[in-house]
């Protein structure tokens, strides 16, 4: 296709996803060849196969391409990043419009509000669909139940222009947004080292008589994965009012879960600076983990609790009413941020410094109200460098980074190195010649072992995904502060007690 070519069929994909009325489409037009720096429009014979035509992000490819050609454009990252989201812009409506059309659906169904404003987000390339799906995802059995594993190859890897782009603007620093989740990202253009964020619009809802932002993750890792955001910069906290905001939220869209990162370093997630949570619609092996054994509290009668089947340590709370769940909830928190037991490594405190923190995630099921309290610790050690209570070494070659929200809940989101390098793992247990990285080779060497004479070029694949999902499970059972044995039984039921 030559360039009208590829600006038609950019609008008539636009038309096609209902970005734009046919009203629209000579303004669109003019938007873009503004973009491009071009004066004239030639109309073109139409593409009669279906199967010529490419989708939303393939299109943006190319016109990005002849931007770079045509000198439009500087060839990096950022440069086509930011056109991109610029072309997108054109079609999409501002926040005051987008937010009506949201709330004129929320009004009839409220699933009708999230389906137009998530197709939305994708449809304006926000959601980089293509990207996205060039992630590793398989499910793995488990005692606990299906274990997601995602290995993560949809965020674009810098190249050498980038870098030294950012090297040479190491100097020039704005605080202008604050950071990548604050509401002044909403159109902001972009710069080198800021994600371009033309085509990004969010939804305003009221938490508790603050102003609060629902926006899709640009790199969904499960179905309709959102951020909910302060309008305030402000440091995450885990309090009371943390769950209260969290199950007003599941009020409010009842057919999503939300939770939230933990509030300190090595146990949290990768932001600890903006106050915000996350949520989709999505059913995490986690959220249906079976009770292992149930408790009361006498002080939280209306509330249902119970200890789950999971390799974290988690306190599922259920009641009909809300505020029951954040009093019980708060209470537990209390307790758990000054609770120690020298006998399973937990310690409140090294001087002045708090080490207890937790995890917290609502849902709504059959009518009541479900708050899940997953107990964190994130002291270090000697042994333990990087963490006590977080992936130990002997799990690093597969996952080295913090257990965040998304890995509580049961989905791996493991590094993009691993497709290649589990790949060589395979030629090794198939003795085809190989290139195994180091850090593999002990944890290969006792796969061959165990699978001798029991793997093959139809099996290999499987077998490494199983053994991968199984190292994951292994991150989650490092992770939980009260361990799965005897030991570790006996330690929870003595919090529980103090309960």
């Amino acid at each position: 296709m030559n360039i009208y070519q590829l600006i038609q069929e950019l609008i008539n994909k636009g038309l096609e996803k209902k970005l734009i009325e046919p009203e629209d489409e000579l303004y669109v037009r003019n938007r873009i060849l503004s973009l491009l720096n071009m004066d004239n429009f030639i109309e073109g014979e139409p593409i009669v196969s279906e199967r010529e035509i490419p989708e939303i992000p393939d299109i943006l490819e190319s016109l990005i391409a002849y931007a770079c050609e045509q000198k439009i454009i500087e060839d990096f990252l950022d440069a086509k990043e930011i056109l991109a989201s610029k072309m997108m812009d054109c079609f999409i409506s501002k926040p005051s419009v987008i937010n009506h059309n949201f709330y004129e659906r929320y009004e009839e169904k409220t699933e009708y509000a999230t389906d137009y404003f998530y197709e939305l987000s994708k449809n304006s390339n926000y959601i980089q669909t293509k990207r996205i799906n060039k992630n590793v995802s398989y499910r793995v059995n488990t005692e606990y139940g299906e274990l997601d594993i995602t290995i993560n190859l949809s965020k674009p890897e810098k190249d050498p222009k980038q870098i030294a782009k950012e090297k040479a603007d190491g100097g020039t620093k704005t605080n202008y947004p604050k950071c990548l989740l604050c509401i002044e990202n909403e159109g902001f253009e972009g710069r080198i080292g800021h994600p371009a964020r033309s085509n990004h619009r969010m939804i305003r809802f009221n938490l508790r008589n603050e102003e609060w932002f629902l926006q899709y993750s640009p790199y969904v890792y499960y179905n309709e994965h959102c951020i909910l955001l302060s309008k305030e910069h402000r440091d995450m906290k885990i309090c009371k009012e943390a769950f209260l905001r969290l199950l007003l939220f599941v009020e409010k869209f009842p057919h999503y879960f939300t939770g939230s990162n933990a509030d300190l370093p090595i146990v949290g997630g990768s932001i600890l600076t903006h106050d915000h949570y996350q949520g989709g619609r999505y059913e995490f092996a986690m959220s249906k983990a079976k009770d292992e054994f149930s408790f009361n509290i006498d002080s939280h009668p209306q509330v249902k609790f119970s200890v789950l089947k999971w390799p974290m340590s988690v306190i599922r709370m259920r009641s009909e009413d809300i505020h029951s769940l954040v009093e019980a909830g708060g209470y537990i928190l209390e307790k758990w941020k000054g609770y120690s037991d020298r006998s399973v490594d937990i310690h409140a405190f090294t001087n002045n410094t708090e080490h207890n923190t937790i995890t917290p995630i609502a849902r709504k099921k059959n009518n009541l109200y479900e708050l899940d309290l997953v107990l964190r610790n994130n002291r270090t050690n000697i042994e333990h460098p990087l963490g006590i209570f977080h992936p130990h070494h002997d799990v690093h070659h597969i996952k080295k980074e913090n257990i965040g929200l998304i890995e509580v809940m049961g989905l791996a989101v493991l590094p993009a190195r691993l497709k290649s390098e589990l790949a060589e793992v395979e030629k090794f247990l198939i003795d085809l010649s190989h290139n195994i990285a180091h850090h593999h080779m002990t944890w290969a060497e006792e796969l061959k072992v165990k699978y001798r004479h029991k793997i093959d070029k139809e099996s290999v694949n499987r077998i490494v995904k199983e053994e991968v999902g199984k190292k994951f499970l292994r991150c989650l059972e490092d992770a939980g502060v009260f361990k799965r044995n005897e030991d570790g039984a006996v330690a929870f039921k003595r919090f529980i007690e103090t309960l």
